[in-house]
């Protein structure tokens, strides 16, 4: 039976298929919608887990237990879970283990482009790299058959096209897997990694590279596709299918196992054409090693742009089918894109694709910022104003940086917000460091960080912006929401309890409502006036979240507006200048978009005339 599924919705249905019972994650795009889809099928269980390699470590103690599982997290989110993936690397498992880590080329929402294929190389595990749906249902199922055979976690690497890209899927019969019998096992030797336990795995890795390598030269997911012969193209991902389109008459190797390679298949393919090519997104893992095996690849007349790198395509950003032949033709390998440069196609042959660049379009500009009613506005209106350093990380929260909030200095990754205004402060800088975080973000990394600020008595004010969800990823729920990943109800987590848990003393700790712009502008002119380590509570749903649109009620601007601007600094998208001019001063009079606006009143609060009514009002005026 077909489906029409998106790259991580197959990936999911795969892990159903394969008899997966436990699923574990951190919400990150691209990969959320993979443990969204995962969560409701039946006899599973499915998590949100506080971080990465939280959920990495919850995986890896299903497949301790003889149950198989998986782990989901974006590319970045490996980084935090590398402890624990290494350790089972060493230790291996009891029932198959897969962990999904999505890469973002392009960095659509990201804040790097690293390319996690390296971390299976590293740690000495395998990697699968599928390139479209059926592809990441096919390698997830076979990712789970590989872990148990060789006694190995399975690194799957999709990216930011294959996750979010619908087609066709053949789905499978669902396999029914046995409960492993008998009790927990207890093998310490293979479990414990106590340094000489460890000693005595350690080759075990290097002898499990070379059986995985030896079963890569038959692989089902490494195919061979022999075309004309004039041109060979080793590729894997997303990138077999602009090879296909750029290419359509080339020999292809698509590669579904990137590491360990199948060196004689390689060996044999690059033998059997007259010149080599590989096309691969980002770093020149797979380009690299075949240099390390001796094995000739064309070279371009013209060194690319990053010689050190990649030979041929770029080593930076997305692949797509225009960057692929743009390439192509300054390597040599496609002819020119003007007319006169091309043959005359013969009837009925394929044309290459238009050279298209979406810079020379005419695109309106749509400069990122926070939503309208959105509960961070507030803070950084006032941050700004208050001209202090501010030290973020990543949410929602980082367009603060955007004007006219312009409020926010720093933004590297979860959590590093608090631990980088901390290093600030006791590097000697005289300014008072204000660090935001988000609620999600704060059980992610933010407790340890705020615990080494009070235990080392440091200068920071935090503020903990709680919109009661984790809302850059769409919404997912987090320990302070008060509901699991398979809507159980649960404990809600109070982050002001929780700081003052810490140790914190009472008096400098406190929540305010977000919207309250005078109660959180007092306090923090109170607390920036005296020395030591303070925690400010933001807290307001998500104007995105479906019981805040409920009560929407959008305010106006009354007839006392002299343009003075003021309300435009706080960047919301609801306000805007209108085209009628005030008498005196010859500025621009704000309007406000009825369907924008929420009426969170955040405008009126600022504005010195009083010339936006109030939702009162407002609900006056009928």
């Amino acid at each position: 039976m077909k489906r029409l599924l998106s790259g991580n919705e197959a990936l999911a249905r795969a892990a159903w298929e394969a008899g997966a019972v436990v699923g574990a994650g951190y919400p990150g795009t691209p990969s959320t919608e993979i443990l969204e889809v995962f969560a409701p099928y039946p006899d599973v269980y499915a998590e949100w887990s506080p971080n990465e390699k939280v959920a990495l470590d919850v995986a890896i103690g299903a497949a301790y237990a003889g149950r198989r599982a998986f782990a989901t997290m974006k590319h970045v989110g490996l980084n935090v879970a590398a402890d624990s993936f290494w350790s089972v690397a060493m230790t291996g498992i009891e029932a198959g283990l897969v962990v999904v880590t999505a890469d973002d080329p392009g960095m659509h929402s990201s804040q790097n482009e690293q390319d996690n294929r390296h971390f299976a190389r590293w740690a000495r595990v395998p990697c699968l790299d599928p390139t479209d749906s059926q592809d990441t249902h096919d390698l997830m199922v076979a990712a789970f058959d590989i872990s148990e055979r060789f006694d190995v976690p399975v690194l799957l690497r999709t990216t930011t096209r294959v996750c979010h890209t619908s087609s066709p899927v053949e789905v499978g019969e669902v396999r029914r897997v046995t409960p492993t019998p008998g009790s927990y096992v207890r093998n310490t030797a293979k479990y414990d990694m106590a340094p000489a336990n460890a000693r005595q795995r350690r080759p075990l890795l290097e002898d499990r590279i070379a059986a995985l390598s030896e079963f890569a030269e038959t692989f089902a997911g490494n195919v061979v596709t022999t075309r004309d012969r004039t041109l060979g193209i080793i590729t894997s991902g997303v990138a077999y299918h602009y090879a296909r389109e750029v290419f359509p008459d080339a020999s292809t190797l698509k590669l579904g196992m990137v590491y360990p390679l199948p060196r004689r298949l390689i060996a044999d393919f690059a033998a059997g054409v007259d010149t080599l090519i590989v096309m691969e997104e980002l770093d020149p893992f797979v380009e690299d090693q075949l240099r390390l095996m001796g094995i000739p690849l064309y070279q371009p007349p013209q060194p690319p742009a990053y010689p050190q790198t990649k030979s041929i395509f770029p080593v930076i950003g997305e692949l797509d089918p225009t960057s692929v032949q743009r390439a192509a033709v300054a390597a040599g390998l496609l002819p020119g894109p003007g007319p006169a440069d091309r043959p005359a196609p013969e009837p009925g042959a394929r044309h290459t694709l238009p050279l298209v660049s979406v810079a020379a379009l005419d695109l309106a500009p749509r400069p990122p910022t926070l939503c309208p009613g959105c509960p961070h506005r507030s803070s950084f209106y006032l941050l700004h104003k208050l001209g202090v350093p501010v030290n973020g990380d990543i949410g929602c929260y980082t367009l603060g940086m955007a004007k006219p909030l312009d409020a926010l200095h720093t933004a590297g990754c979860m959590g590093a917000s608090i631990a980088v205004a901390h290093g600030a402060v006791q590097a000697g800088d005289t300014e008072r460091h204000v660090a935001v975080i988000g609620d999600s973000t704060f059980f992610h990394s933010g407790i340890p960080a705020l615990v080494n600020v009070l235990y080392n008595r440091s200068n920071v004010v935090t503020i903990v912006m709680d919109n009661r969800t984790t809302g850059m990823t769409g919404h997912q729920e987090n320990p302070g929401s008060g509901h699991t990943l398979q809507r159980q109800e649960t404990v809600e987590l109070d982050i002001e309890l929780v700081v003052r848990a810490l140790g914190f003393p009472p008096d400098r700790v406190v929540t305010i409502p977000s919207y309250d712009v005078k109660a959180l502008e007092k306090q923090l002119k109170a607390w920036l006036k005296v020395d030591g380590p303070a925690v400010l509570i933001t807290k307001q749903e998500c104007a995105l979240l479906p019981a805040t649109k409920a009560t929407y009620l959008p305010l106006a601007v009354k007839d006392n507006c002299n343009g003075c601007t003021i309300c435009f600094r706080i960047g919301c998208p609801a306000i805007l200048q209108s085209d009628a001019l005030d008498e005196r001063t010859q500025r621009p009079l704000a309007v406000i978009d009825p369907v924008l606006c929420t009426g969170c009143e955040i405008c009126a609060q600022v504005c010195p005339r009083d010339a936006i009514e109030f939702r009162a009002e407002a609900m006056a005026h009928g």
